[in-house]
């Protein structure tokens, strides 16, 4: 009988009532729902419909978590605790263990009676059982529990099916100083600007719909991070970040004391776009609010974003570090990993935002030229330029937006005096 399981359940004799199936992902083997069952119409998420969550589209989150807690891990140079508060059946958790050098302690919480047993059943099959701890309670409660400075965790990751939000207070008090905060969102209507009253609810700052709402998005889970803290005299610093498929994901380390969260709360501001010209400018300080509302390019009106994150959400030797890893392990999304950190190593120092080329073709009704050749344009003139993860055609520049659309007609026009006198 394994030691955190409930009174009377046999985990060597248990039998899932559900259709499940045994998979493996990176060192991990693990009985998850069979998600086909669940499906009956081509549009319905299996994920949701099954008893216990799991989405194998997920694997490259956890497998760039794999290396972000490693890279952590290093940095500390000690053994570490983790905590999985939200951990369905439990593959996050045992990955960890499983994969991650130096983790003495892993505690998989989830509030599904059906996960819990799940869980702990992957924890005997994994032969875990000297390291991972599985619990059956409210997240909020259990991270709660672990708040008093010797139960403290370095690590929390914190992956919901939707909003992190209702679990960042009692995450971070459940953190150690330096500590580790993994924050997934799956919610990116409200953070793109689909939703702004939502996003307004549940992360204290409006977003806007424009071509790099992504990057928004984790700059607005990062404001929200960020206040959450400074309400407990807690500073953060953002080390990575990435966007992937239906979701945004950061990572955070936090640091105690007043000066700390008022130094973080100096990192916040607001973010003003012009959908005319393209335009954008960033202004920090929270109550820097009124000016200016007219765009100084086209002089039309500006949206305004925020309160968010103005700081950096990748810091540069973290994302090396995370790629050297990528590089030495055999992954089945290795190769992805490596590209995507690749990226964002050379976007960390980077200004923030980034603009979309096609859109900007788009409004100009303008065929697309190349985004490497208008990057390659940009630093002949004397100006920064680089790709990003965001978006495969998006450019990150301190060029003026009338710069780049100037790049962008004159590009258009060099390639149709090639094609004519072809």
């Amino acid at each position: 009988m394994y030691k955190g399981a409930s009174c009377g359940m046999n985990v060597d004799n248990f039998k899932p009532h559900f259709p499940t199936e045994i998979i493996v992902e990176g060192k991990a083997k693990v009985l998850v729902p069979e998600l086909k069952a669940y499906v009956k119409m081509p549009s319905e998420y299996a994920p949701s419909k099954a008893p216990v969550f799991y989405n194998p589209a997920m694997e490259l989150n956890r497998d760039l978590s794999v290396l972000a807690i490693q890279v952590y891990q290093k940095m500390l140079g000690k053994d570490i605790a983790v905590c999985d508060p939200l951990t369905a059946c439990g593959i996050r958790g045992l990955r960890y263990a499983l994969e991650v050098k130096n983790v003495k302690k892993v505690v998989n919480n989830d509030i599904n009676e059906n996960a819990v047993q799940l869980a702990r059943y992957n924890v005997r099959l994994n032969a875990c059982e000297n390291k991972v701890i599985t619990r059956n309670e409210d997240a909020n409660l259990l991270l709660s529990k672990h708040s008093a400075p010797h139960k403290r965790f370095n690590v929390i990751d914190i992956d919901p099916f939707g909003s992190p939000a209702p679990y960042l207070d009692s995450a971070i008090r459940a953190l150690r100083n330096g500590g580790l905060l993994a924050i997934t969102a799956t919610d990116m209507a409200p953070l793109c600007g689909v939703h702004p009253k939502a996003c307004i609810r549940k992360y204290g700052g409006k977003p806007l719909r424009t071509e790099y709402c992504h990057e928004l998005a984790v700059r607005l889970l990062a404001g929200c991070l960020t206040m959450t803290a400074a309400k407990r005299d807690i500073g953060v610093s953002i080390v990575f970040s990435h966007k992937m498929e239906h979701y945004v994901r950061l990572y955070a380390t936090i640091k105690y004391g007043a000066k700390a969260g008022d130094e973080s709360i100096g990192q916040l501001g607001y973010i003003r776009h012009c959908f005319k010209c393209f335009h954008r400018e960033a202004t920090k300080g929270v109550f820097n609010i009124e000016q200016p509302s007219a765009c100084n390019e086209c002089n039309s009106r500006l949206s305004i974003a925020g309160p968010l994150w103005l700081g950096k959400i990748f810091d540069r030797q973290f994302a090396e570090s995370m790629q050297r890893e990528a590089k030495q392990r055999m992954l089945k999304n290795g190769e992805k990993m490596v590209r995507t950190l690749s990226l964002i190593e050379k976007e960390a120092e980077a200004p923030s935002t980034y603009y979309v080329i096609d859109k900007i073709c788009g409004a100009l009704h303008l065929p697309v030229p190349s985004v490497k050749k208008i990057a390659e344009s940009l630093i002949e003139r004397g100006y920064s330029a680089c790709l990003t993860h965001f978006n495969s055609r998006g450019i990150r520049s301190d060029a003026p937006a009338s710069i780049i659309t100037e790049i962008v007609k004159s590009m258009t026009v060099t390639n149709r005096q090639v094609l004519n006198n072809m």
